[in-house]
């Protein structure tokens, strides 16, 4: 073994380019090299024998290991000094211009969902952002004694005396277009509704204005399955990695049965890192949509089900992209832009990811 171990170092320390050490990677550690050879031979020795044959086969092969890329390391250095002789830069010469414009956070993570999204068969609905009563609560099955129909968590708009409309609010949530599509295209349906809403509610984790998408399908045979399928389906494809995800029951008044859905993450350093880890972090609410709200949309319930879901696209920004504070989406330094902004080219993937 020893023998085996000089002749490899050497013929490394000797390699003249990284294609005679690839060679060489090959001939000693390779599937078929002599040191992955000998490995195999572990299982026709003894107990005794392995004990003391195996630590020094699995040595050998780090030491080779690590002298392979001490070399390679090695020739990459002389390589970039050979080419820092032929080369030269002008360092008077002036800097390339910047470009000032740059696509909000927001605003591309917008464009990243609705494309993952797309994906999958779901269509962009809007409506507007001033929104009736009935609307906003009544056809979601939010009942009149409702804390979110306050006026302490809900903007409504101003009534001259004597005027007899409805009232009107700022929206809290875009699910009140998913009631207009409904009127609109019946069933079966399968949208995503993106758009700013409108909370009076103001600290780090909340603003009075934030962006929210959600989600409906509705058809014959929709279930619970399928709306977990899509929402893992969505959250691998926006970070990029596998994310498991953990439904826990709990109550809305627009869906029934609720789900609470959290995702898989891990805590290190006191920052969140999604995909890894054994905690979990909530990130929307969602359900099957309850009969009374599908009746409002003009759907016949004993017919038709699907699920619901929503969002908020501001936290899905400052998880992906490390954004620490939500107050610092209406920051007016074009410092920050810069620094969490995107050029124009940046487009996002169907499957989440950016192209330029």
């Amino acid at each position: 073994m020893e023998d085996l171990r000089n002749k490899y170092l050497e013929l490394i320390s000797n390699a003249a380019d990284e294609g005679a050490l690839e060679e060489l990677r090959v001939q000693a550690v390779g599937k078929k090299g002599e040191i992955s050879l000998k490995m195999r031979e572990l299982g026709k020795m003894t107990p005794e024998e392995r004990q003391v044959v195996g630590p020094a086969l699995n040595a050998l092969k780090n030491e080779i290991n690590s002298a392979l890329a001490a070399k390679k390391a090695a020739l990459a250095d002389a390589a970039l000094e050979e080419r820092l002789k032929t080369e030269w830069l002008d360092v008077t010469l002036p800097a390339r211009a910047r470009r000032q414009g740059s696509i909000h956070p927001i605003s591309q993570v917008t464009e990243e969902v609705t494309a993952i999204f797309a994906d999958m068969g779901f269509a962009v609905a809007e409506g507007p952002q001033i929104e009736t009563d009935w609307y906003n609560f009544d056809a979601l099955n939010i009942p009149g004694h409702h804390p979110a129909r306050a006026e302490m968590d809900t903007f409504y708009t101003h009534r001259a005396e004597g005027d007899n409309r409805p009232p009107h609010v700022l929206r809290t949530h875009t699910s009140p277009v998913q009631i207009r599509s409904m009127e609109k295209t019946g069933a079966p349906i399968r949208i995503i509704c993106p758009g700013r809403v409108y909370r009076a509610d103001y600290d780090q984790t909340h603003t009075p204005m934030f962006h929210q998408v959600e989600g409906l399908a509705i058809d014959k045979d929709i279930s619970m399955a399928n709306l977990k399928w899509v929402l893992e389906e969505f959250f691998s494809a926006f970070f990029g990695t596998h994310v498991e995800t953990r439904f826990r029951a709990s109550h809305f008044p627009f869906t029934e049965p609720s789900a609470e859905v959290d995702i898989q993450c891990s805590w290190e350093g006191g920052q969140v890192k999604v995909g890894e880890g054994n905690d979990w972090l909530e990130v929307l609410g969602s359900g099957m949509v309850h009969p009374k709200v599908l009746q409002a949309g003009g759907i016949d319930p004993n017919e038709y089900q699907g699920f619901a879901f929503g969002i908020g696209i501001d936290r899905l920004a400052m998880l992906k992209y490390g954004i620490p504070d939500l107050r610092a989406f209406f920051d007016s330094d074009l410092r920050w832009l810069r620094h969490y902004g995107f050029a124009s080219l940046d487009q996002p993937t169907l499957h989440g990811g950016l192209s330029r």
